[in-house]
């Protein structure tokens, strides 16, 4: 695998932006260099409407890919994904964009919030969490995907 010029990460995705999902289709395919799975552990997976919010919960786990783009379309890719997900440089958007540690490899299959950590090799990548107002509303009203995994809701 190439390396990634400086200051790029690649994303984790766990919703409509995994492959095969229609936000995958429209943003993603054709800038990829590889799609892994991974997991990113302290983080649940909630309901939204007709997509997933991540909100961080020490107990949890969410299943996903990790997408590496292309080094000549990261730029137009992360403009585009910040766009989607509505994220905001103040902080405020439907999502924040946060770089965070996940692990390559699908996760042990031990019931709903799986069982001990993922285990695969830690990379930094950039995770789409719930902004502040989605994830105040997520905690007051859980709509929690209990596998953590968007495909298996």
């Amino acid at each position: 695998m190439p390396a990634e010029p400086p200051g790029t990460l690649p994303f984790f995705v766990y919703g409509t932006l995994r492959t095969g999902g229609r936000n995958h289709a429209a943003h993603l395919a054709g800038r990829c260099t590889a799609v892994r799975p991974a997991v990113l552990e302290g983080a649940a997976l909630h309901e939204g409407p007709g997509f997933p919010y991540a909100v961080p919960d020490p107990g949890r786990r969410i299943t996903g890919e990790l997408i590496t783009v292309r080094p000549v379309a990261y730029a137009p890719a992360l403009a585009a994904l910040d766009l989607l997900e509505e994220c905001r440089s103040d902080g405020t958007g439907l999502y924040v964009r946060r770089r965070m540690t996940v692990h390559l490899g699908a996760p042990p299959e031990l019931g709903p919030g799986g069982g001990g950590p993922a285990g695969g090799d830690p990379v930094e990548a950039w995770v789409y969490l719930a902004g502040p107002a989605a994830a105040a509303r997520l905690r007051a009203h859980p709509a929690l995907i209990p596998s953590g995994d968007w495909t298996r809701r």
